[in-house]
């Protein structure tokens, strides 16, 4: 899995939030509130690279190297505004992923896409694994997402991650680490999301559960 690179004492729980692609702490250190319900979509959509869900007018693009992938699936809920906020959740995961790319945390798309809380939390994931020198590769499956328009500026976004089919790589030699895989390899995310005057769902909090049987096959 790519996510043991950091995050152990940075993924808090808040009453509707999350970490991304990979909170790395203990299994039942964050307990994650599952109160958000949403209508179950019906089809599946897989992130571009760069991703062509950043096309809008005045949104940063992202660009991903070509052995790593996200992938985000129940994206179609055939409501306007569920999507919307689906779409603004997937570019939040990315910036993260991006930003580890790109060997920085201050980059255009993640203080686009979080705020808040929502930034604040992805940094320990980011410098986890600049600090370690470290990158990754592979797929990350995002699945089971839901999203809930709590008020007319106000969503969450409850999903799953499958990180089995990712692995940490090192930044200079590029040597990729095969890591075996786990329970751990599943994340139960939980996010709050505030639209802002642009139109955008900024992510403003963040929780996670790994190992989360919820999210596990």
């Amino acid at each position: 899995m790519r996510a043991p690179i950091a995050l152990v004492a940075v993924c808090v729980t808040t009453s509707t939030a999350l970490l991304l692609s990979g909170c790395g702490g203990s299994k039942k250190q964050d307990k994650i509130q599952q109160t958000v319900s949403g209508s179950p979509s019906t089809s599946a959509t897989a992130s571009a690279s760069p991703s062509t869900s950043a096309a809008a007018a005045g949104r940063p693009t992202i660009t991903f190297p070509s052995d790593a992938h996200d992938v985000f699936e129940d994206q179609h809920t055939g409501d306007a505004t569920k999507d919307a906020i689906l779409a603004d959740n997937a570019q939040w995961v990315e910036s993260m992923d991006d930003a580890v790319f790109q060997g920085k945390a201050d980059t255009k798309a993640l203080t686009f896409y979080g705020v808040g809380m929502g930034y604040q939390k992805a940094l320990p994931y980011i410098h986890g694994f600049l600090g370690k020198g470290k990158s990754w590769t592979g797929t990350v499956r995002f699945f089971d997402r839901k999203a809930t328009l709590l008020s007319p500026g106000n969503a969450a976004v409850i999903y799953c991650s499958d990180e089995s089919k990712a692995f940490p790589k090192d930044r200079k030699s590029g040597k990729v680490e095969h890591t075996a895989g786990s329970s751990d390899d599943y994340v139960l995310y939980n996010t709050d999301l505030k639209k802002n005057a642009q139109g955008v769902w900024q992510t403003d909090n963040v929780t996670s559960y790994r190992g989360a049987k919820q999210c596990q096959p």
